[in-house]
């Protein structure tokens, strides 16, 4: 009894935690060491993992850029707030000011908080990163290939432009910039926590790789065995230990919560300039499990115990609750979907994930899949797919055919997550309306 009591007591924490988040773009289940990536290496999320705790049927909501990253930062289903698919230089909308993000979650706590990399939740000056709680931003405002300069660049693109907070500090990022983001991202990282060590913090580092165009950094072009995929990763890699190393040097590792994840599956038409789903089906741009299932793994030391493996599922919407459950926050006064998976992080014995089921929809809306436990109904929907089509190579992407889903689909994930059967005939009372 005393010692239950006492490990309870070591693994609460003292204060509330700072919080970094790291989120790449497009980035693979398979495209991690800690999750069986060939081809290059990433240690520093690896370490992650070692002193962490790794979820391995963690989910975005949508396998698309824009929405997914309304579900994390917001807790809720994008449909919920209008967000859909990935919004372009065109687009008139944005996450609302109404809308909570995390950031405005923990400033009342007296949080720092800042992002630095890609936004895409509205260009315009009222949907800004400043607009939605975050003190200072450095990125890009939608994804790097909208551009001219891309292969398949749409007729109208403007000029891809580089903000600080609300201004634009570079209105035509070319090639030979892009090539330095990663590294600009991350020394901008390093400096806001150093200027705000001594506050508690959140620090949103939304990586605009591995989306297509690659651009690696010098340093790191022809570093790994894949190509220049494996470059771009292993330079992010890089990014995650230069932060790590900072939160080493001002004694802030022990009180810090980071967490690695990325927000859809792999662009597939881009061949060997896209990464892996590993066993799991599909990718972007559809909601098999290549499409929405990520990696993710967390670390905070005495909070989180080392070197554990979740096995229930969990999705971005879960985030806002849980981190505001940890800082002592109030959650948002409007709906939220989410719940605290906080008992999954801490790896408490028989913690089971606190959603009777999670929802996947697409396109502007349509609800495509359902996951229940270890049941995962496909609805009826059409969807893109590389199978039997030419790969595309070196940025060029190959051509999608449509597959069509003509009913309903039920795969059990535990003994098949590449939902190659459907046990819907033989399991008729597990889809129940």
């Amino acid at each position: 009894m005393l010692a239950s009591l006492f490990l309870a007591a070591t693994m609460a924490p003292s204060s509330p935690p700072n919080v970094v988040i790291v989120f790449t773009d497009d980035q693979g289940y398979g495209d991690l060491g800690c999750f069986g990536a060939k081809g290059f290496s990433t240690p520093n999320v690896d370490r992650l993992a070692k002193d962490g705790i790794r979820f391995t049927d963690f989910h975005v909501s949508q396998p698309v850029c824009s929405a997914s990253r309304c579900s994390i930062l917001t807790g809720c289903y994008a449909n919920r707030l209008g967000i859909h698919g990935a919004l372009g230089p065109n687009a008139r909308h944005g996450l609302h000011a109404d809308e909570t993000t995390i950031a405005e979650v923990l400033k009342p706590k007296g949080y720092a908080t800042g992002i630095v990399g890609k936004w895409h939740l509205g260009h315009h000056p009222q949907f800004l990163p400043r607009r939605q709680g975050f003190d200072s931003y450095f990125g890009l405002p939608y994804s790097n290939d909208m551009w001219p300069h891309h292969p398949e660049a749409k007729a109208g693109y403007p000029k891809l432009p580089l903000f600080e907070n609300d201004t634009i500090v570079d209105d035509d990022v070319t090639a030979a910039d892009q090539a330095t983001l990663t590294a600009r991202y991350t020394e901008r990282a390093v400096r806001f926590i150093q200027a705000n060590k001594a506050k508690p913090f959140f620090l949103y580092v939304a990586h605009s790789m591995p989306h297509v165009p690659l651009f690696p950094g010098e340093k790191f072009k022809g570093s790994s065995k894949q190509g220049t995929y494996g470059d771009v990763i292993q330079e992010i890699d890089w990014s995650v230990g230069e932060i790590l190393k900072t939160l080493d040097e001002h004694d802030l590792a022990k009180n810090t919560l980071v967490i690695f994840t990325t927000d859809n599956g792999p662009w597939l038409s881009y061949g060997n300039h896209a990464g892996s789903a590993g066993a799991l089906r599909e990718g972007k741009g559809t909601v098999w499990e290549g499409g929405v299932r990520v990696p993710f793994v967390a670390r905070w030391p005495g909070v989180v115990p080392a070197g554990a493996v979740c096995r229930e599922p969990a999705m971005t919407i879960d985030l806002l609750p849980t981190i505001a459950k940890f800082a002592g926050a109030e959650l948002p006064k409007a709906k939220i979907d989410g719940m605290d998976i906080g008992a999954l992080l801490k790896n408490e014995p028989n913690a089971k994930s606190p959603q009777e089921a999670y929802w996947h929809y697409y396109g502007t809306g349509e609800l495509q899949a359902v996951r229940s436990g270890k049941w995962k109904l496909m609805l009826p929907h059409t969807y893109r797919t590389m199978a039997d089509q030419k790969d595309g190579a070196d940025g060029t992407p190959g051509r999608y055919r449509q597959g069509n889903r003509a009913e309903n689909q039920i795969s059990g994930l535990d003994t098949d997550m590449g939902e190659a059967k459907n046990v819907a005939a033989a399991s008729p009372g597990e889809v129940k309306w």
